[in-house]
């Protein structure tokens, strides 16, 4: 079957998708918990111009149908939680944002606003006063309420010789009661009128932030497209494929010839950018911009019998409580499944009541393979499973991989940067600037093994950072208590170059988070110069171990000058861009059209031009491929002996020497080879 390319994806029908669901439950929540806070907090009363925006930007990016379910949502869960008065409020303001939400979503602007404002402001205030009609009980006591404040208020007047305001006051309060549908009716015209004004000015802004993300998901517009075709996604044929995203120019492939046949294991290598993880998506099922995809049936992403795909993030794919939930979440109630026996395939035999966010980060690997694989699928694509996972479970996760062409008949995609991995493979596909080239083995720069690190700390330095007593606890007193850290103790000096290693879920990045002073550490102390440093946050830059997670402008310029500060300009952004081995033209790109490993380049670049005290550098290596490996150890290097401070937290020994003078190491939450 050939699959063709579409420009417009067609919009969704039927029932809700998991990605509208998601968004439900996301935008109810956040128009909830205003929408209470201003019901017990009389104060608060301004976060009600808010409550109308989350279900305003849903109905803005979104059909119809799950506005309404939004709405559902929303009001069954304040009724729960608020009551029947903070519920009504809240139906009124997520009616008001539908309204605000469908004239965006149709290209209307605040003219058009201001119209459709005039409109709906007199009709909902009248379904307030038709609301009160109803309920008598509850008018009832409202007008008690009202009728017991004003003549308070008058016999305070005569008290202190105002008879004329008392008097004033009784004549309001017999009026309010005798014409209670005006008064509530008119204040509440007016007040609507202005809710909705606001809060479409308010969505109008957030829009403007938003122009830049995608309104659809390239992979879920794939599986829609399955239609009712057979799932056969194997044997596969590309010919003259291209691709190019919605809404740019860039070609990102060009020209793709190449075929897949069942039970073998393909690896896909290149460097960071070539698009080895668009190429993935076409393997899944997204059409290209040109060329053809010839398969028997649909590629069935995520059906049984035909395409999984195991992403980078595995905690991104985790949706159950427990590891047994999570490996058949999705599936039908009548699925047969050997839970016990795909955990036992993939390394993870006796854990299957464990919980998932108890599992290290290799192990959350090899669940997503088992969940994976609990769908008996034709085709598996591994887009860089191993760049956080340590090198024995790096090792496993391969071996696992490997292995199911010859035990399963399954055709497994690795894309991978390592030259151990590549060499699994029963062959490999190279991408160059988005097209096929001949492989040289010799551009995989087969792993260096790194000379050990001396553990001991060197006492004749200038002390910078001290860590003392150091321990956290995650949810301590709860049920979902976790021991992060239990005793860490070290010291780092001016100039120093320390590597922190451990396996996953010894508590590395738990540790980051608190030297940066993210996180105030539950027993302990972290003092930069003397100083705590959660006092001292910015002083301590901090690469993330995810690093699109840290990117929050929409261009690469934008987000280096914001974390540089003012006095960072497009020079200094040229120069920074220079040392981090990226092309200055690459300032004017938007972040979410760089590589993983650009990413990473980028927030280092950021944070150089921030100019900390001292550089924690969360899995910097990882997803980078061997050039810009160098790329980064060299400049990292030659910030080390300009004198940069600089702890690196990495499951990759390779060629860090060149960084790094000591190494200390976690095990378990406490740390060995400090103090």
């Amino acid at each position: 079957m050939v699959s063709k390319a579409i420009d417009v994806p067609a919009t969704p029908t039927g029932g809700l998708r998991a990605r509208e669901i998601a968004a439900i439950a996301i935008f109810s929540g956040l128009t909830v918990v205003p929408a209470v806070i201003v019901s017990v907090v009389p104060l608060a009363a301004a976060l009600g111009f808010m409550t109308p925006v989350p279900v305003a930007l849903l109905a803005a990016r979104t059909r119809p149908r799950a506005v309404l379910a939004a709405i559902v949502t929303t009001v069954a869960v304040t009724f729960v939680v608020a009551g029947l008065g903070p519920a009504f409020a809240v139906l009124v303001s997520a009616v008001m944002g539908g309204l605000i939400g469908e004239v965006h979503r149709r290209g209307g602007r605040m003219p058009a606003m201001a119209l459709m404002s005039l409109l709906a402001s007199p009709i909902l205030a009248g379904v307030s006063v038709l609301l009160m009609w109803v309920l008598v009980p509850l008018r009832k006591l409202a007008l008690e309420v009202l009728d017991n404040v004003l003549t308070g208020i008058a016999k305070t007047a005569r008290a202190i010789r105002l008879d004329a305001v008392g008097d004033a006051m009784d004549a309001l309060s017999r009026n309010v009661v005798d014409n209670w549908w005006l008064w509530m009716w008119i204040p509440g015209v007016i007040g609507t009128l202005v809710t909705l004004l606001i809060a479409g000015w308010l969505l109008g802004k957030v829009l403007d932030r938003l122009d830049e993300v995608p309104l659809e998901d390239t992979l879920e517009i794939a599986g829609i497209a399955d239609g009712d075709r057979p799932v056969e996604p194997l044997p596969l044929r590309m010919a003259g494929v291209g691709y190019t995203y919605p809404g740019s120019d860039r070609q990102v492939l060009h020209n793709i010839d190449l075929s897949l046949i069942s039970g073998e294991f393909v690896a896909v290598v290149g460097a960071n950018g070539s698009g080895k993880s668009t190429l993935a998506k076409l393997l899944a099922g997204v059409d290209p911009t040109i060329g053809i995809v010839d398969r028997p049936g649909a590629p069935g992403l995520g059906r049984e019998g035909g395409t999984a795909l195991v992403l980078q993030r595995p905690e991104a794919q985790m949706l159950g409580a427990r590891v047994a939930d999570d490996l058949v979440w999705g599936l039908p109630d009548d699925a047969e499944v050997d839970v016990d026996g795909l955990l036992a395939e993939v390394g993870l035999a006796g854990l299957g009541d464990r919980e998932t966010t108890d599992l290290s980060g290799g192990q959350q690997q090899r669940l997503a393979v088992a969940a994976a694989l609990a769908r008996s699928p034709q085709l598996l694509i591994a887009d860089e499973v191993t760049s956080m996972v340590d090198p024995v479970g790096r090792a496993e996760l391969i071996e696992i991989l490997a292995e199911l062409p010859r035990r399963r008949a399954i055709t497994v995609v690795l894309i991978t940067h390592r030259d151990s991995e590549a060499r699994a493979a029963d062959r490999v596909i190279h991408l160059e600037a988005g097209r096929v080239v001949e492989h040289h083995p010799e551009w995989m720069r087969p792993e260096a093994i790194s000379p050990p690190l001396p553990q001991r700390h060197d006492e004749h330095g200038q002390a910078l950072l001290v860590v003392r007593d150091l321990a956290h606890t995650y949810l301590p007193g709860s049920p979902w208590e976790v021991t992060a850290l239990k005793s860490v103790n070290f010291q780092v000096n001016s100039g120093d170059g320390v590597l922190i290693v451990g396996g996953n879920g010894s508590g590395k990045s738990t540790l980051a988070w608190i030297l940066a002073g993210l996180i105030t550490p539950t027993r302990g102390s972290v003092l930069l110069g003397g100083e705590p440093t959660a006092e001292r946050v910015g002083d301590v830059g901090l690469g993330f171990q995810h690093a699109r997670l840290q990117l929050q402008k929409t261009t690469v310029s934008d987000e280096i000058m914001a974390v540089g500060g003012l006095e960072v300009g497009t020079a200094e952004v040229g120069h920074v861009l220079d040392l981090v081995a990226l092309p200055r033209e690459i300032a004017a790109r938007r972040v979410d059209a760089l590589s993983g490993g650009q990413m990473r380049r980028v927030v280092l670049a950021s944070l150089i031009a921030s100019g900390p005290e001292l550089l924690v550098l969360d899995e910097p290596l990882a997803g980078l491929d061997p050039q810009a490996r160098e790329e980064v150890l060299a400049v990292l290097a030659g910030l080390r002996e300009k004198g940069a401070t600089i702890i690196i937290i990495s499951h990759d020994l390779e060629s860090l020497d060149r960084v790094c003078n000591r190494r200390i190491e976690l095990v378990d939450g406490v740390l060995e080879g400090g103090l």
